[in-house]
């Protein structure tokens, strides 16, 4: 499975509707006639109708007609945020996507009690990296939402990624909680909670998934270095999915696959209503268009 794969998985499902919050963006624009090229969702895109529909017919006459596209006029970047999380809300959209608008604004629109998308869950960032010459789609969360995450929060980020990624076709994805040791140590609490979720895994308190950790980076996507370390395990060498202890790791371990590794990304946010396509303003159209797949798989699978 690679992320043009999944773009191609993500056509073969019952059409899904994507609502984009202040889709005047260039990158947003390119992303959305890409996505209704590929017949791979229908787009409601709130925000400032004039410039949207420049831009739409910009990229091909007549875009901003098409039938699979609804444009609607907002006065702010606030009130774009609040129809699209409203549309959302009321099952007009399937998914929700951040355009240009500032995270924070589109958060609080996201979870705010009266209109918002709270399912009491916790929100969490799951990227799926397509690196070079890696064998595999690999998942790291949570890179973006949660800063320091205790354990209750670890197993429901888990919980979260396990959904997306068996939501993409890997059926029992394997975690890795990583750490900067594979050995126990009582004073680095990520190797204590590493422990703890291993154990909830093998107890049948976390399901769907194998987990074992505390796993160094290496030993985490590495057989050879698992074997190197005299590691036994299912997960070691072959993790699909990597749990970062904080936010500082999954930021730092995020952009040094994009930038040192040249890896492609999607990514989600999991654990709200609807799956939350919340990329950077920095992320390519191309980065858009998996994000959107990504999240089209996984609003099928919920």
């Amino acid at each position: 499975m690679n992320l043009k794969m999944l773009v191609e998985q993500a056509t073969q499902y019952e059409e899904k509707t994507v609502a984009v919050a202040a889709a005047e963006d260039e990158e947003i624009i390119e992303a959305v006639a890409e996505a209704v090229k590929r017949k791979i969702a229908a787009f409601l895109l709130f925000g400032d109708k004039e410039k949207i529909c420049t831009m739409l017919d910009m990229k091909e006459n007549g875009l901003s007609k098409h039938e699979k596209i609804k444009i609607i006029s907002a006065p702010s970047k606030e009130t774009s945020a609040e129809q699209a999380v409203k549309a959302v809300r009321l099952n007009e959209a399937d998914v929700l996507m951040k355009g240009n608008v500032p995270t924070a604004v589109l958060l609080k629109a996201v979870l705010n009690k009266e209109i918002g998308l709270r399912t009491g869950h916790v929100l969490s960032h799951v990227a799926a990296f397509e690196i070079p010459d890696y064998n595999r789609l690999i998942f790291v969360t949570d890179a973006a939402m949660n800063i320091a995450p205790d354990l209750n929060q670890k197993v429901q980020i888990v919980k979260n990624a396990v959904n997306v990624a068996r939501s993409l076709g890997i059926e029992c994805p394997k975690v890795a909680p990583l750490a900067a040791v594979e050995v126990v140590n009582p004073d680095m609490q990520a190797t204590l909670d590493a422990a703890v979720l291993t154990q909830m895994n093998a107890r049948g308190q976390i399901q769907n998934c194998q987990i074992d950790g505390p796993l160094a980076l290496d030993n985490a996507v590495s057989a050879f270095a698992a074997e190197h370390k005299g590691i036994v395990s299912e997960v070691a060498g072959q993790a699909d999915i990597l749990l970062v202890p904080t936010i500082e790791v999954g930021n730092v371990l995020y952009k040094s696959l994009i930038y040192f590794a040249n890896a492609k990304v999607g990514a989600v946010i999991a654990g709200a209503k609807a799956p939350i396509v919340l990329t950077s303003r920095a992320d390519s159209a191309e980065s858009k268009l998996y994000s959107l797949a990504v999240a089209v798989c996984s609003a099928n699978h919920n």
